[in-house]
């Protein structure tokens, strides 16, 4: 535990010196919010919901796990920084658990993810009529638990990365089309068959169903065509388990296969 609340107090630190990166993880997300949402704004209709709901309305909870998926990603490429620095090497010749490095480096990111989300979820009462204080604080879990799997998923694919350019191609390439097909930008109702398709296997699109549902207080007509609050939670619990041990078993095979003067 020692070894898990260096790595986070580290993460922390880095983050006070570089306060710039929320100013960059909250604008570019609210400015697409503004935009996008004004823009759709009267010719929006969600089907099977309130039809008082706007489209900035519909909208706010997909922005609000964009916020959390920015910050996550950026700050995953702290694990590149560190390896090119050689702080990482020196973190792997300590006598401490491999999975240390794991639980240190995504609860760090975890931390800093959220509390970025909670900057722009105070914005939900103006937002969501519907929101209470024990809606946020439900929203506020949910989004604890999306940031956790979304660090997990960038630390693993950061931990074999060699360059921050590689490490976003990747992420555009894959985080991207999981957010656009999640349900943030469009009901699942009324897509095609295939884009159907794909989101209901998209991990991420439970994330931002739970994020909805927690935030319309499990209101009935808000969002009937999304899975349940209880099946969404469990699957994005599921995501995160998985990723976080998938990433720690990297870790430790890869540092098993080469010494560590050798281990990236």
């Amino acid at each position: 535990m020692t070894a898990v609340t260096v790595l986070v107090q580290r993460e922390l630190i880095r983050f006070v010196r570089q306060r710039s990166r929320m100013l960059a993880v909250i604008v570019s997300p609210v400015l697409f919010w503004v935009v996008i949402g004004s823009g759709l704004n009267r010719s929006f209709q969600y089907p099977g919901g309130p039809q008082s709901m706007t489209y900035l309305e519909y909208f706010y909870p997909g922005t609000l796990v964009l916020v959390v998926l920015f910050a996550s990603i950026f700050s995953s490429i702290s694990l590149i920084e560190d390896r090119r620095d050689g702080f990482l090497q020196s973190v792997l010749v300590a006598p401490i658990n491999r999975s240390s490095i794991v639980l240190g480096k995504v609860a760090g990111i975890t931390i800093l993810a959220a509390l970025q989300g909670v900057v722009f979820l105070a914005a939900a009462p103006a937002v969501i009529q519907t929101s209470s204080i024990g809606s946020i604080v439900l929203t506020l879990f949910v989004l604890v638990l999306v940031a956790t799997g979304l660090s997990s998923l960038g630390f693993l694919i950061a931990w074999s990365m060699d360059s921050t350019q590689g490490f976003h191609a990747i992420m555009n390439l894959l985080l991207v089309p999981m957010w656009l097909l999640s349900g943030a930008l469009f009901p699942i109702t009324g897509s095609a068959s295939w884009v159907a398709e794909i989101m209901r296997w998209n991990p991420l699109m439970y994330g931002v169903a739970a994020t909805r549902k927690a935030l319309y207080g499990l209101a009935p007509g808000a969002g009937q065509e999304l899975p349940g609050f209880g099946v969404s939670l469990l699957i994005l619990i599921g995501f995160t388990v998985v990723t976080v041990l998938v990433a720690a078993i990297r870790v430790q095979k890869r540092l098993a296969s080469k010494p560590l003067e050798e281990s990236r």
